[in-house]
């Protein structure tokens, strides 16, 4: 978030991450900053940028979907290593997205400020499940329900 300089979760569990949404060693990426709320939730900010538009002068639906899908990793990660579910050897990150159900409201700026908000909804270690929305304004902009399964790297 603006101004916030302790460490995001994404610097936290994935500094080397070049994830387009998430990734802070992607200079070129969304470079999304996620941060515990203390209630369970985990918060970020996001300012668009210009070249986010979806040509009718809002928020892109495939930005939106990377947003809520890259906060959700932080969510998850968080819950993953509460529980002490790390990463595998050799591998970035303990789970990945195995599905992320989208459903846009309503229109979202794309010259404004809009706020994420993620939670846990279930956990094993097998898989976690997360609820993420955008809004702004208050209201819910767009929302998605997240399901992440555990890494396994294949030999």
């Amino acid at each position: 978030m603006e101004g916030v300089s302790e460490p995001s979760l994404q610097e936290t569990y994935f500094a080397g991450m070049t994830c387009f949404g998430c990734g802070p060693a992607n200079p070129k990426g969304l470079r999304l900053r996620s941060f515990p709320a203390g209630d369970g939730t985990v918060v970020a900010q996001f300012l668009p940028w210009p070249e986010h538009d979806n040509g009718g002068g809002f928020l892109n639906g495939g930005i939106i979907a990377t947003l809520l899908d890259c906060h959700s990793a932080a969510a998850v990660h968080h819950t993953a290593y509460d529980h002490g579910w790390r990463a595998p050897d050799g591998s970035k990150l303990a789970y990945v997205t195995a599905g992320l159900d989208v459903r846009y409201r309503r229109p979202a700026p794309l010259s404004e400020q809009v706020e994420l908000v993620a939670e846990t909804l279930e956990a094993s270690e097998d898989a976690i499940t997360a609820r993420v929305r955008l809004e702004w304004e208050g209201k819910t902009r767009a929302e998605a329900e997240a399901l992440w399964k555990r890494w396994r790297p294949r030999p």
